[in-house]
């Protein structure tokens, strides 16, 4: 019998494998940053990029003991029943090594792709139920709007079933997250406010226990706290737009954020002229002990796990000073 009801390690700190990595560089990547002592390792699946299975499968041969999350795996892309081939196979193969991260995908991407349903939410559910069932080995379930599985069986099925977790942003989808899914995925920027507010609208305070709560952040650890506070401004750029309102509208500065978008010209400049406290509030940035502080607040919110985006020109030099946050007398 496939282990479906696992309790998540909380406190757990993981980093991303960014989208543009250089080939060359995102096997040596995911190797530093099990050997900096990294919890997980998170590859993300952006259209024009790379894929996250395809990603996740070599990653997790490299290394030995790291846990390899996909973030994410838009549900209109792929049919269920062969998903749950592909992450039951990983599973298998890497047991309890694997988280699977699926969402709406990027509405304009997934458009361009032919692949935007009429009903998001209602794909979303019906494929996130199929997945889950379908990897512990269960019957697909009745035919819905968009998922169609009716009596699929999956004979190979992996003894530890890896959990399945929506990168959603919107309150119905995050309350969809604490209906049918093991937890859930929050998006850069993710702070404290936004993991609570999160949290509320999945409406399962008493099973929170149970769920994965992925926080990724954009993050920079230097000890000259201005130079990482600067490192990170440019991946800060896309907040002020209408797609990140759900991570703005929790904070005490979200007016004044909204204003100070509109009155730039473009989200350069909207980035390059946010005030520095801001910036604290919406990355992990600063000196080790800073950094530290502002994963344990994420962690103190809910998350647990927290994953570090690296900010700057080269990621994988980046790790090194990421992995201080871990230890700040390192």
């Amino acid at each position: 019998m496939s282990e479906t009801e696992t309790v998540p390690a909380t406190g757990r700190v993981g980093v991303m494998l960014p989208r543009d990595l250089p080939v060359q560089d995102v096997l040596p990547y995911a190797r530093r940053a099990e050997e900096l002592g990294f919890d997980q390792i998170w590859v993300v699946e952006d259209l024009g990029f790379r894929g996250g299975l395809a990603q996740a499968g070599p990653v997790l041969a490299s290394t030995t003991h790291i846990t390899v999350g996909i973030g994410i795996l838009p549900a209109g892309a792929r049919n269920v029943c062969f998903t749950a081939m592909e992450l039951a196979t990983l599973a298998q193969l890497y047991p309890g090594r694997l988280i699977a991260g699926i969402g709406h995908g990027m509405p304009d991407w997934m458009r361009q792709a032919g692949s935007w349903p009429a009903s998001p939410l209602t794909l979303l559910k019906e494929y996130t139920t199929a997945l889950r069932l379908l990897m512990s080995g269960e019957p697909g379930p009745k035919d819905g709007r968009y998922v169609r599985c009716e009596g699929v069986v999956l004979t190979e099925i992996p003894d530890i079933v890896p959990p399945v977790i929506l990168g959603v942003r919107g309150p119905k989808s995050q309350a969809a997250a604490g209906e049918v899914a093991d937890g859930l995925l929050l998006a850069e920027p993710a702070g404290p406010a936004y993991i609570a507010s999160s949290l509320r609208h999945m409406d399962a305070p008493a099973d929170v226990r149970r769920l994965e709560i992925v926080a990724y952040d954009n993050a920079a650890v230097d000890d000259d706290e201005d130079a990482a506070v600067n490192r990170v401004r440019e991946g800060l750029s896309a907040i002020g737009e209408p797609d990140w309102a759900p991570h703005i509208a929790p904070l005490p500065f979200a007016t004044e954020l909204h204003a100070h978008r509109a009155a730039c010209a473009d989200a350069q400049d909207f980035a390059r002229t946010m005030p520095a406290a801001w910036i604290r509030e919406l990355s992990i940035v600063g000196t080790p002990g800073q950094a530290r502080a502002a994963i344990n607040a994420r962690h103190a919110a809910g998350a647990t796990s927290v994953v570090l985006a690296p900010a700057g020109p080269d990621a994988l030099a980046a790790l090194g000073s990421l992995a201080r946050a871990l230890d700040p007398g390192r």
